[in-house]
């Protein structure tokens, strides 16, 4: 079921993407999953996962046999960066300047430059983290002057209860910022990278111009 789950994914986001022409990575969410049934997902050509949580993570680590890039996609407190700075490739969910700062902390202390996506909370729910639209540029120089931090581009979370029509806006309006931020060449902040979709609207990001889709319960169901 797992490979016809994937395959079923990917048909989806070729077609949807195909204007854009650039198919989003699959960045399969792995926070309810075992280790026995992450490790599949490899031989299907899935290098990419997702955990929402440091300590899960860090439990789940040794089973991994190092064969996955790992984006820690949830909230992170910035006491927990030192704990996952060494073992994920990229930070999805960069929120307020006092974790920009521990990352660059955390990052200098290393030799090394963190990958990391700016949140934004483009749906303005109180609920979440994220950036407000109007503050993202002002917070994007500000991370610029950072050293350690290397952001390669926004990220968004959209509501749970939103239907097709209201997800569809908010997301032409997340690659609107992408697009935005790209067109004011802030030194040090690249626009590569524009995370969003999940299990249920991956689909819809990826006619919006995702370049990441976080699937989870669609791969595993």
């Amino acid at each position: 079921m797992l490979k016809e789950n994937v395959e079923a994914v990917q048909r989806l986001l070729e077609k949807e993407s195909e204007k854009w022409g650039r198919v989003p990575r699959l960045i399969a969410v792995t926070k309810f999953a075992t280790p026995e049934m992450i490790l599949p997902l490899y031989d299907l050509g899935v290098r990419d996962i997702g955990e929402n949580k440091v300590q899960v993570l860090r439990e789940k680590l040794p089973s991994l046999e190092g064969k996955f890039q790992i984006h820690l996609i949830g909230r992170l407190q910035s006491n927990k960066v030192k704990y996952i700075i060494d073992d994920v490739c990229m930070i999805h969910s960069l929120d307020r300047m006092s974790l920009a700062q521990e990352i660059d902390r955390q990052a200098q202390m290393r030799h090394k430059r963190m990958d990391v996506l700016v949140q934004v909370n483009v749906a303005r729910e109180p609920q979440k983290g994220g950036i407000a639209e109007e503050e993202l540029l002002p917070f994007l120089r500000e991370c610029a002057a950072l050293p350690g931090l290397s952001v390669k581009g926004l990220m968004a979370i959209m509501p749970l209860d939103a239907d097709r029509d209201a997800l569809s806006g908010y997301f032409q309006r997340m690659r609107t910022l992408f697009e935005l931020a790209a067109k004011e060449n802030i030194e040090n902040i690249q626009m590569q990278e524009l995370s969003m979709g999940m299990s249920r609207d991956f689909d819809l990001a990826a006619r919006y111009g995702a370049t990441m889709v976080r699937v989870g319960s669609r791969l595993f169901q």
